[in-house]
């Protein structure tokens, strides 16, 4: 081989590491350039959002559905600047979603019913639920799942197809909640008595609400005696301050007004059988 036949080689070699170079460096700087376009429009759509007040929740979720669609956008549009047919790449990422949506169809089912906790929003961050067997304050609702702070201060990440396919109970969104106590009355205690002195002492504990007013029935009755319902009303936030101060109250007017405590009692009648005269048997020896 020549001279002149190597400076030909050499010279199509570095005409093409030139434009391949080229095309390099103008996709690095598509990227570079697009990223930075992407936060700032989903800086601009968040911020748009927020002044209309949107849940936080709704704007991580939208922020992440930008994001990932504004690269994928970004991702072909460089492969198409190579010259890469993008309808065949775009065939390929659908097969590609097609079997990732059946190895994942778990995720996919919590990301959709992540997607209609946001839009339903039957709860929101902060607010005090029970959903899928779990009572706490919701801390997060992510994509996938749903964090909670139970009461013990305990986080626990519950998936959202489990919260939206069993019951939802939201103990924040209404203005005040029930307290459900008992309260046991033995039976020679006089129970209309015991319930004006509950209903009096009750209303008088800080936080509990005066409208609706204290509820003192009586629930059923057993041997020991009549059994009352206790029901104070308060807000979801001073549940158990109410709660806890409630029980000492019952203990202590029963206790003050000299109620007789609560005791097992059984009732025992014994008779005296009759007595029975019972004969000698006689042998047959001696009959004879």
């Amino acid at each position: 081989m020549d001279t002149t036949s190597l400076q030909s080689i050499r010279d199509v070699i570095y005409g093409y590491a030139t434009v391949f170079g080229v095309k390099i460096l103008a996709a690095l700087a598509f990227w570079v350039v697009g990223r930075w376009l992407i936060h700032f429009v989903v800086r601009m759509v968040q911020g748009s959002l927020a002044k209309q007040k949107v849940d936080p929740t709704l704007l991580r979720y939208v922020g992440s559905i930008v994001t990932v669609t504004l690269n994928v956008v970004l991702v072909i549009g460089i492969l198409g600047y190579f010259g890469i047919q993008t309808t065949t790449f775009a065939a390929l990422i659908a097969a590609a979603g097609v079997a990732i949506g059946m190895a994942w169809s778990g995720l996919m089912s919590n990301f959709a019913a992540g997607a209609f906790l946001v839009v339903l929003r039957p709860f929101k961050v902060g607010d005090f639920v029970t959903v899928g067997g779990v009572t706490g304050t919701v801390r997060e609702i992510g994509l996938f799942a749903t964090a909670l702070d139970t009461p013990d201060n305990v986080m626990t990440v519950v998936g959202n197809n489990k919260i939206f396919s069993d019951t939802i109970q939201n103990y924040t969104v209404n203005p005040f909640r029930r307290v459900e106590l008992k309260a046991q009355l033995a039976g020679t205690t006089d129970a209309a008595a015991a319930m004006a002195l509950l209903k009096e002492k009750i209303a008088a504990i800080p936080n509990v609400l005066t409208d609706p007013p204290v509820d003192v029935e009586i629930l059923e009755f057993t041997l020991v005696g009549p059994v009352l319902a206790v029901r104070p009303y308060c807000h979801n936030d001073n549940y158990w301050q109410v709660y806890f101060d409630t029980n000492r109250t019952i203990r202590d007017s029963f206790g003050q007004a000299g109620f007789a405590a609560p005791m097992p009692a059984q009732l025992v009648v014994m008779q005296n059988a009759p007595a029975v005269s019972v004969t000698p048997a006689v042998s047959a020896n001696q009959a004879a």
